[in-house]
């Protein structure tokens, strides 16, 4: 009865999907650094991501089958927990690169802001689906608040990008959760002003909120080909890469930016650039393709909850994968600043896939449940 329940209700599409999103990544992510300059081997990254995969399966399993009502009611203690894991960076976590944003448990490397977009999602869930009316300004104090903790300790890290993903996470479930959109625009225009304001203070030497090379990325946006040898090289080489690949692309480890390792951080923050320049086109069309199925997947399961929690949580999952496809391909192409967030399913990196898979087995849940709940029996 269990067994023909759950392959009943599972969403057998989603899971397709993502699953060749990751079998792309590894194969994206082996023709990236399998001649990285003073790598550590061919097959070492690739069969990494291969592990961080199979745990990420194991957490979307452990996502999906708890109930997601004891998930949302647990979300203020989720929420606090990634809160003392975010301030434990802080205080105890290595700078690497000029930030402090992981914790290092014996041989890998945590980082506690991926985990914490779960389980603010959670926390907004529970604290959203208590309200229905959204009259004036005011009610918006709660959540802005709520998600505000998490965002500022983000921003002392330095991570300016993954603060943003926050902010675009709250953004989709307000909206979900019956607030206007002319509202959301208002405290989206806010929001702009305040980057800017905080930029001018922190050239001006008034108070540092953001870093030099925070507000450098932001110039370099508006004229990349200005600062070619020095800021705007990341994004120059990803559009050349891009580029060139042209229809059909180069062809597996045929990409001439990839492999001379004139593309930076390609099998982080620029894995995009890679399959736009060997696989061309037609190829970083279907990976769009795939997201766009994934995403869509994900909001007939909000569409189909059986209440305002797992509307609320599905719409979470959505709004954490689109932010991150969005940002990630826009700075790829040129069309966003380089903020250095990672593709879902295809980026290596641990933190980073467990959060993506952890999001969708949220929504899995909500899909599991969406007529009767599966386990009551």
């Amino acid at each position: 009865m269990l067994e023909r329940r759950f392959l009943k209700y599972t969403d057998w599409p989603l899971l397709l999907v993502a699953a060749l999103l990751s079998c792309l990544g590894l194969v994206a992510v082996y023709s990236a650094t399998r001649n990285l300059p003073g790598g550590p081997g061919p097959y070492y990254y690739v069969t990494r991501q291969a592990l961080w995969l199979g745990v990420g399966l194991v957490v979307l399993v452990a996502a999906a089958l708890w109930d997601y009502r004891v998930v949302v009611a647990w979300g203020p203690a989720l929420l606090a927990g990634s809160v003392l894991l975010l301030m434990a960076v802080l205080l105890v976590g290595p700078v690497i690169a000029g930030a402090r944003r992981w914790l290092v448990l014996g041989p890998i490397n945590v980082q506690p802001s991926e985990l914490a977009k779960v389980a603010s999602i959670a926390a907004l869930a529970w604290l959203l689906s208590r309200r229905e009316e959204w009259n004036g300004f005011l009610p918006l104090a709660a959540p802005l608040a709520l998600m505000g903790i998490p965002v500022l300790l983000v921003l002392l890290e330095p991570d300016l990008g993954t603060s943003l993903a926050f902010i675009g996470i709250l953004f989709v479930m307000l909206y979900g959760a019956g607030v206007p959109a002319w509202r959301l625009g208002v405290l989206a225009g806010l929001g702009v002003a305040a980057v800017l304001g905080a930029a001018v203070v922190s050239r001006l030497g008034w108070v540092e909120i953001l870093k030099d090379y925070q507000i450098q990325r932001l110039v370099v946006f508006l004229d990349p080909a200005a600062h070619r040898y020095g800021a705007g090289w990341n994004v120059i080489q990803s559009m050349i890469a891009i580029g060139s690949g042209q229809f059909f692309g180069k062809g597996l480890l045929g990409g001439s930016q990839t492999q001379l390792a004139f593309l930076p951080s390609r099998h982080t923050d620029f894995v995009f650039s890679v399959v736009g320049e060997e696989w061309g086109f037609l190829g970083a069309s279907l990976v769009l393709f795939l997201y766009f199925v994934l995403l869509w997947r994900i909001l007939i399961i909000a569409d189909q909850a059986k209440d305002r929690e797992g509307r609320l949580l599905a719409l979470g999952a959505f709004g954490l994968i689109f932010f991150h496809t969005t940002v990630n391909v826009g700075m790829a192409v040129g069309l966003l600043p380089v903020t250095g967030l990672p593709l879902p399913f295809v980026s290596s990196g641990g933190s980073n896939v467990v959060t993506s898979f952890g999001a969708l087995g949220l929504a899995l849940n909500v899909a599991l449940r969406r007529k009767k709940l599966l386990f009551d029996e």
